[in-house]
Formats: structure tokens, sequence, C-alpha cells
């Protein structure tokens, strides 16, 4: 009996570490991803949207749903502004929607950009749907003025994809993006609530010091969703 017991919370902890791990690598692939897409001059997100964003989404390798035409699936993190600080990040996943033929079958990056407070405010909820409860528009690119001043007057949320090397906006229109309470347990040895994360009130892991080093390099222009400030 002892041996069985034995056994069996072995392959418990195992499992627990096994899980911890799928979410961390999940967490430096979103960094990579966030600082590649940062790196590109010319073509990416311009810098002043960054500067002024709330909240920043980062889904690597994002998929197809089966055989759903346009459907997908993905699974990232989410970081909002703690006074001029970012939060520690809150895994998420997006679900359903359709964006044609924007994904196909291979794997995609996506990242989402919060503009303005009301935007973080519903990302904070447990589950919205884009493009319902939460307005969100193919994002601009480059250094084209004008339609980064449209885009901030417009959109609450900025949408980017890249896909064999190539980096646009996308459609993200009836997508479901929600908590995914599961991976932040695994990643912080305990149920917390995704928007109590969100507000800066869990200390950063150092895990995530790669993508907070991307992050970092764009200071906030104004202040952000609240003013209590993250724990380092």
């Amino acid at each position: 009996m002892r041996l069985r017991t034995l056994a069996v919370a072995i392959v418990c902890t195992t499992s627990l570490f096994a899980a911890k791990d799928d979410v961390v690598k999940r967490l430096s692939t979103s960094a990579e991803v966030f600082g590649e897409i940062t790196k590109i001059d010319d073509k990416g997100i311009p810098r002043e949207l960054l500067e002024k964003a709330q909240c920043v989404v980062i889904v690597p390798d994002m998929k197809r749903a089966g055989f759903i035409v346009g459907a997908k699936y993905g699974k990232g993190f989410m970081t909002c502004r703690a006074g001029r600080a970012w939060s520690a990040p809150s895994a998420v996943r997006i679900e359903g929607g359709s964006i044609g033929a924007q994904i196909g079958a291979g794997e995609t990056d996506v990242v989402l950009v919060v503009m303005n407070k009301n935007g973080a405010e519903k990302l904070m909820r447990s589950e919205f749907t884009l493009g319902g409860e939460v307005g969100v528009m193919a994002g601009p690119v480059g250094r084209d003025s004008s339609a980064q001043t449209d885009a901030l007057m417009n959109a609450e949320i900025l949408s980017y994809s890249r896909a064999r090397g190539l980096f646009a906006g996308i459609a993200l229109t009836g997508s479901t993006l929600r908590a995914d309470d599961k991976d932040n347990e695994d990643l912080y040895g305990k149920p917390i609530e995704h928007k109590t994360i969100l507000m800066g009130k869990v200390t950063r892991p150092a895990e995530a010091k790669v993508l907070f080093t991307s992050l970092n390099r764009f200071p906030a222009t104004k202040a952000g969703t609240r003013s209590r400030s993250t724990k380092n």
C-alpha cells in the first residue's frame, strides 16, 4: 500500500512539473515572438501605439481548429499596465471565430494591442468576444501617421499576425478570448484570478524576465490601467 501511495505521489508530482514546463515554454515563445515582431522597424507595430497601449496579448503558434474552415485555437499570455509598469502575465486562450484564409495550414503568431481603459477593463473579464463586446480592428503597420491616428481614435483593440515571415494586421471578429485558469495555476503554483494578475497584485515570475525586457522598451506615454505598482 505504501509503495502504491508513493508511486501515485511521484506520478502526480511529475505531472505538475510537466504542466508548468509546458506553460513556461509557451511564455518563452511568447517573449520571443513579441521581441521579434517589435524589432521590425518600418513594417511592424508602430512604436507610438505600443507606448500608448494599456494591455498586450501575445498568442504564438495559433492553429486552425480541426477541419472547421476559418476556426482557430491558440494559447498565450496577456499583460496590462499597472501604473507605468507591466503586470505579471496572465494565461489566455483564443477560440472560435473565422478569419478566412489568413491562417493557413501552418501556425500564425498573433498580437493584440489594447488601446484604451475601456478595452482593458473588458479584457480583464474571464471571457469576452472580440468584435462583439470589444471593438477590434486590424492594426496599422509601419509609419503611416494618418493610419495610426485613425486607429487611436476608433479602436479598442488592434490585432496583428505573423505567418510564413509576413507581418500584417488581422481580423479576429467573433473570436472568444478567455482566461486560462489551469495554465495560471500551473505557472503560479496556486489558483489566482485573471483580473488579480492583470491589476498588478501578483509578483512577476522570473520566467517572464525576457518578455518584460522587450515590453520595457515601450514606456508609457500616459498612465496605465491602474495606479497600483507591480511587484518585481
